[in-house]
């Protein structure tokens, strides 16, 4: 079996073309991350995930899905029910903490049913950016709350939700997305805010919940920490920030490479990505001359970034034995699933 490379890639449709095929086998990326282009209906859905661990040979292969609810919900029905956003979440926190730390819990162990069904093993979630008025809405209501206090409780409880359920939690986006004026998804944004404010503000959930197996970065300038690089780029804020003020020590994963807010070509992306200290390189839109661009540049997955590697995989457990039925059953007490 070839090394695992330090990458998380997509693909372009919905099975595997033999392109695909022999360089994911050459490459042997470490985990593969899926989209809604991806997906059209259960046994497709189950025979692409099978299609991409066949090819890096190791059937325990993370394959990755953005599965929040609200706008970023990748599986629709009839796959999963239409969930809530955070913000939901939040606003039923507002009304009865405990009524909205039980519902965060149930929605993502709902999630791992839901996902666990396909083999999807990864959520990148829980969403941990706490937005500030003026912000872009690329986080909006995805968030669960504008203050700090409601993002760690039910981000706590969404992360045990999942990992109940047997699937790996992602936060995101560390160290924090909610003041960027800007969508990512096209531009590069900066942040002005004080470090005081940042620590205070942003950092303050990624600090509670340190202890979480993975985490995706922001592509975000802090011009208080480092006015010349996002977050995803930037050593001082990886180093300095993330893993030193936050204390996180976890499996450190780029957040899409695709996106239009980091610059210069893909083999450049991904070697500035590895050099900052982020331990994986991902890569979502299925591009297939850009994943050879990252792979190019992207080593086999070693030394400190392979052992956070093993031990995010050691937080995948025996499920609990929650029954479906009852749990939803429960959580639509809170909300109805719009079908």
């Amino acid at each position: 079996m070839t090394e695992s490379k330090a990458m998380i890639l997509g693909c372009a449709g919905r099975s595997l073309t033999r392109e695909e095929v022999r360089f994911y086998r050459n490459e042997c990326p470490w985990g593969f991350i899926v989209f809604a282009r991806n997906i059209t209906e259960p046994e497709q859905i189950s025979d692409l995930v099978a299609e991409m661990r066949d090819c890096v040979g190791r059937p325990e292969a993370l394959v990755f899905v953005d599965q929040e609810g609200g706008r970023v919900q990748r599986l629709r029905p009839p796959m999963a029910p239409n969930y809530p956003a955070g913000g939901a979440l939040g606003a039923l926190w507002r009304d009865d903490h405990d009524a909205g730390v039980r519902a965060a819990w149930l929605l993502a162990r709902l999630h791992a049913f839901d996902l666990l069904r396909y083999g999807l093993t990864a959520d990148c979630l829980p969403v941990l950016d706490v937005p500030v008025d003026g912000a872009s809405d690329v986080i909006g209501a995805r968030a669960y709350g504008k203050e700090p206090r409601p993002v760690i409780e039910l981000g706590r409880a969404a992360a045990e939700g999942l990992i109940s359920g047997g699937v790996l939690p992602v936060m995101k986006h560390i160290p924090g997305h909610g003041r960027a004026v800007a969508d990512t998804h096209f531009e590069l944004p900066t942040v002005n805010a004080s470090l005081d404010e940042l620590r205070r503000h942003d950092f303050a959930p990624f600090l509670e919940l340190n202890h979480l197996p993975m985490a995706m970065t922001a592509h975000v300038v802090y011009s208080a920490i480092d006015p010349d690089n996002p977050a995803t780029t930037s050593g001082r804020v990886i180093e300095d920030v993330i893993r030193r003020e936050i204390g996180f020590e976890g499996l450190l994963i780029s957040d899409d490479t695709s996106m239009k807010a980091l610059s210069g070509d893909f083999p450049s992306k991904a070697a500035a990505i590895l050099a900052a200290g982020c331990d994986l390189v991902l890569h979502c839109n299925g591009v297939f001359d850009e994943m050879r661009g990252i792979a190019s540049r992207t080593r086999g997955l070693e030394g400190a970034s392979l052992r956070r590697a093993e031990r995010a995989m050691t937080y995948i457990k025996d499920r609990d034995a929650a029954d479906e039925t009852e749990i939803r059953a429960e959580f639509a007490t809170y909300f109805e699933a719009v079908a």
